[in-house]
């Protein structure tokens, strides 16, 4: 079974407070993107294991993939096993999902392939326990999400952007940037989210926002770098996804990604990737 696994951008990402159990509850707008792993899942075989092609993804049963299946087969009560192989395309610890995104791929492939034996529901309860991000890639639409990341609600009528991401080449521990964040510093907590986010002519450009974002790049001040680079070259707005370090720039159409990239691609220590979102 052959499963493509895209890649995410946060739109808004506030962080709404701490949980009791060292987790925070969050409120973000969520969209995938046309940039994907794929993963290929091989059955009849001796035991759950997995294999990919970046040596940075671990390839044992720390490996969200290999997580959910082994959730999997233990909720259907089945000892079955899958091999899975790794194309891996989206950066590691790039804040893009793409781990939460392959393990998600594995849940839904695995449900397929059994014959739905669970409800999505059921799948996004299992996917919680494996990552915060991995409900959303179950869902696969844009979304509010909310809780801890297992609250979704589809969120309709998002313009189509064309984007320019820019991974400076180097990861970033999602642990460790929570870890740092000062929920009274962060920017965006006197925004009214109801009142924005019903408005069906809900403005993205003017409402990017990353409450992890100070943090990162205070850490990391290529970020900032990055950000000014696609701004001065055409980008209509330009935000971190997730707690970093890929930065996204928004444009209208093609050609102004295509003339971006061409005039930055000369940075030999970043990735740059043209995408767009899926709508």
């Amino acid at each position: 079974m052959q499963i493509l696994s895209p890649a995410k951008i946060n739109l808004f990402l506030q962080i709404v407070g701490k949980r009791q159990d060292g987790y925070h509850d969050l409120f973000s707008l969520m969209c995938c993107i046309s940039l994907y792993d794929t993963i290929f899942l091989s059955f009849q075989v001796d035991k759950t294991s997995v294999s990919c092609n970046n040596t940075l993804v671990p390839e044992d049963e720390t490996n969200l993939t290999v997580k959910a299946a082994n959730l999997f087969f233990k909720t259907l009560n089945k000892a079955e096993h899958v091999h899975i192989d790794i194309d891996k395309q989206i950066p590691v610890g790039a804040g893009l999902g793409g781990g939460s995104s392959n393990a998600a791929a594995v849940l839904s492939g695995l449900n397929r392939y059994y014959n739905f034996p669970f409800s999505m529901e059921q799948l996004i309860s299992m996917g919680i326990a494996i990552g915060s991000d991995v409900p959303f890639f179950l869902f696969r639409k844009p979304a509010i999400v909310t809780g801890m990341g297992e609250k979704l609600e589809s969120f309709n009528g998002l313009k189509q952007f064309h984007l320019l991401l820019i991974y400076p080449g180097f990861s970033v521990s999602t642990a460790n940037i929570y870890g740092k964040l000062n929920l009274g510093l962060t920017k965006y907590k006197n925004i009214n989210k109801n009142y924005k986010f019903k408005n069906q002519k809900y403005d993205v450009v003017a409402n990017l926002c990353n409450d992890l974002e100070t943090v990162t790049a205070l850490i990391y001040p290529d970020i900032i770098i990055a950000q000014k680079a696609l701004l001065t070259h055409g980008a209509m707005g330009v935000l971190m996804s997730g707690s970093g370090p890929t930065v996204f720039g928004l444009f209208s159409d093609i050609d102004k990604v295509n003339e971006a990239y061409n005039a930055l691609s000369g940075n030999n220590r970043w990735e740059l990737f043209i995408t767009k979102m899926i709508v």
